[in-house]
Formats: C-alpha cells, structure tokens, sequence
C-alpha cells in the first residue's frame, strides 16, 4: 500500500496491489512492460510462491524482495533482493516491514524524478541511528499508554497517504495477531463514511500524521473525535519523533507503536512475538 502510494504520486508509473492469492486466480489484465515485484519475509509462503510462478506463465519479469537467500523466491525471481535483515522470528514482522519498505523506497526513488529523491535516500539511509534512538526514547510512554488502554477491546487504525499502509499493518498484524485486540484500519477520509457511527465516546481511536497534503482531512477527523464524540483519540504525529521527509513517516512512526502494542500485549498476558494459530507452509 505504501509502495503504490509513493510509485504513484511520484514516479506517476502505475501500481496495482493484490494479494498473492487472488493474483493467482483472478486472470489478471497485463499490459506491455508489467513488472510484478513479490515481497516475502520467508519466501516460501506457498500463495505467494504460486503468484511469482503464476506471473511466469504469464511471461511477465519478476522481482522477489526477501530474507532468506535460499529461499525459493530468489532463486526463481529475474530479479531477486535479499535484504539481509537476518531471520524473522516475531509474528509482527516489523523488522522485516521496515527492511522489504526500504528496498521498495530504494526501487522507486531511483526510478523517480522526484527532486526530493537524493534527500529522501540519504534520510533511509541514516534511519538505524534514528530507530535506535527512538527505541530508547519511546518506550516509557508508550508503555504507559498500553497501560492505561489494556482492557479496550477494539482499535481504529485511520491514517491517510503512506500513512494508510501502516496503519493497515498496526491493526491486522501488531493488534489482532501481537496483541490479540480486535482492530480495523481505515483511510482517514471514510472517518465520516461508516466509523463515525461506532466511534463513540471513549472508544480509543490512533491517528497517524505525518502533515501530508492529505492529512487535511485526518486533522479534520482528529478534531470531530476529539470535540464532537470525545473518543479516546491517540495520535501519533511525525513531527513529534522526527524532522525527515514525509514520506519516511511509515519507517519514524512504527517504532513508537511496536512498543505499544508490545506493552499491550505484555499487560494482557499475552506473548508479542508468538501466534495462536497463523503457521506458514514451506517446501523443501
């Protein structure tokens, strides 16, 4: 979501996004010069293995973004990217997020005539002096809010622009399967279009800001939340953790709510890193 989101917006080259098991069935329309890029932390998830030899059939050029060099993404990819982060062992794979989105930004910015690109990658590629201060400096009070939130049942995720990607990772990864809460992301804009009738007072509410030209419309949310429904509304903003371009927020962002969800889980006897019943197929 955030990789056709900055694809887009910048290097105006179209994206589609699917699931590995629908573009497997779903006979999708190629057109000349597609390129089909597959991104697995394993690469040996068995849906998505099938997508990467389904776009084979298809004679269409491929590209594997993965972990694990011997896998069988990357020895059957055109074009395979390991991105040595070393072996995924949380279920919330926020190693692995942070290291697959690096290697997209690195595709699209060096295919883009963003003028911001040159700026965009060198912000990337000081971004582990920047994690490993923010691991230091935003555990204490997020801990403290898992505390204050342990008992709510459910969470809306909203964000908007790249922000919308994360925020679909925080409620269907880090809060349904890290922290067992049930959880449902939206885009910022539909806050009017569905939500605003379960978004009632003190129902907990996390807005992600990263002040994109779309965020108009998440302040505007942000407001109705706080003044017109009193929800319990929780914001994460980039500018409060970090002065980087914009379009990095998803890589500034995810740290202060891995120890969220970290603490969440933590306080509800739950263990972060482990799963109740999601297991991966893998092939010899």
């Amino acid at each position: 979501v955030v990789g056709k989101y900055v694809f887009e917006k910048l290097a105006r080259i179209p994206v589609e996004i699917d699931l590995a098991s629908e573009f497997r069935y779903r006979n999708p329309i190629i057109e000349e010069n597609s390129l089909v890029i597959i991104i697995s932390q394993s690469g040996e998830t068995a849906d998505t293995l099938a997508a990467l030899r389904r776009a084979k059939e298809y004679d269409i050029k491929t590209v594997s973004i993965s972990n694990e060099p011997q896998s069988s993404m990357i020895k059957e990819a055109d074009y395979p990217v390991i991105t040595l982060g070393d072996t995924e062992t949380a279920i919330l794979g926020t190693k692995t997020y942070m290291a697959q989105l690096a290697c997209l930004y690195q595709i699209l910015f060096k295919a883009s005539d963003y003028d911001k690109s040159d700026e965009v990658l060198e912000q990337l590629a000081g971004m582990p002096d920047l994690i490993e201060d923010l691991l230091k400096t935003t555990e204490e009070e997020n801990k403290k809010l898992a505390c204050e939130l342990k008992d709510e049942d459910i969470f809306y995720c909203l964000g908007s622009g790249v922000n919308f990607g994360l925020a679909y990772k925080l409620a269907m990864t880090m809060l349904m399967e890290g922290a067992i809460k049930h959880a449902c992301p939206l885009y910022a804009a539909e806050f009017r279009h569905g939500l605003i009738e379960r978004a009632e007072k003190d129902v907990p509410l996390i807005f992600l800001d990263a002040d994109l030209e779309s965020d108009e419309i998440t302040k505007r949310a942000i407001a109705t939340a706080q003044d017109e429904l009193e929800a319990k509304t929780i914001i994460y903003k980039l500018g409060d953790y970090a002065d980087v371009n914009k379009l990095l927020a998803p890589f500034v962002l995810v740290v202060p709510l891995e120890w969220f969800v970290y603490y969440l889980a933590h306080f509800n006897g739950e263990d972060p890193g482990s799963t109740r019943h999601i297991g991966k197929v893998r092939y010899e």
